[in-house]
């Protein structure tokens, strides 16, 4: 087991992880994001899997300008080109988005990287092993944005806490409703797109699930 890295304070990677959905709208997705953060959101991932590569570059731009004013970290999905040209807090990377050791030699120490390790604990101890500052396992539960993925079991988290040193994160259909028992599992942080940026007061559905960390002992 790898000691907790010092490159960033695990305490960054705490509660919720806001995920931002596909939106072609710059304004929109900007003030949404922003909402998120006034709701406590310090970690932001940019997800646009629709968008083209101008407009990835445009919000990607514009939200590192955002997190940069208000106190969060940007990280980047899949893409390493973009999270270097905007200058992200950092990159996650999926099963086929690049390997974890290339990608810290381009960023350098001091940016974060997240791997989604699925149902996989091999995967996340070799993300460990290769410098990866946090690891995610999901989708725990049924979710519209991937409806295919993988189900772990909630003992993958306890099983994650229990071997790994770096931060663990769940994803995958999570709601205010059902995210306790992975909190409980020992996630440290869960992933969220459709509960925060569909509900109808962006900024108090984040707000609800960074109680629930409050709350957990």
């Amino acid at each position: 087991m790898k000691p907790a890295d010092a490159r960033r304070p695990p305490r960054l990677i705490c509660g919720l992880y806001a995920v931002t959905p596909d939106d072609a709208d710059t304004g929109h997705l900007v003030a949404a994001v922003g909402d998120a953060i006034s709701g406590g959101a310090r970690l932001v991932q940019y997800r646009n899997k629709t968008a083209s590569a101008r407009l990835r570059l445009e919000q990607a731009h514009a939200l590192k300008a955002l997190c940069a004013s208000r106190g969060a970290a940007l990280i980047v999905n899949d893409h390493l080109d973009l999270a270097l040209e905007t200058g992200a807090d950092g990159l996650h990377l999926g099963g086929e988005d690049g390997s974890c050791v290339e990608a810290r030699r381009a960023l350098g120490a001091s940016k974060l990287i997240g791997v989604s390790c699925y149902d996989r604990i091999a995967l996340a101890r070799e993300a460990e092993r290769d410098g990866a500052d946090y690891v995610a396992f999901g989708s725990f539960f049924p979710s519209r944005v991937k409806p295919g993925a993988v189900r772990p079991p909630l003992e993958l988290l306890t099983q994650a806490k229990r071997e790994l040193g770096v931060p663990v994160v769940a994803i995958g259909g999570i709601t205010i409703a059902n995210a306790v028992p992975l909190i409980a599992a020992g996630a440290d942080g869960v992933a969220v797109i459709s509960a925060v940026f569909d509900a109808p007061d962006v900024s108090a559905a984040a707000a609800q699930f960074n109680a629930l960390f409050a709350r957990d002992p």
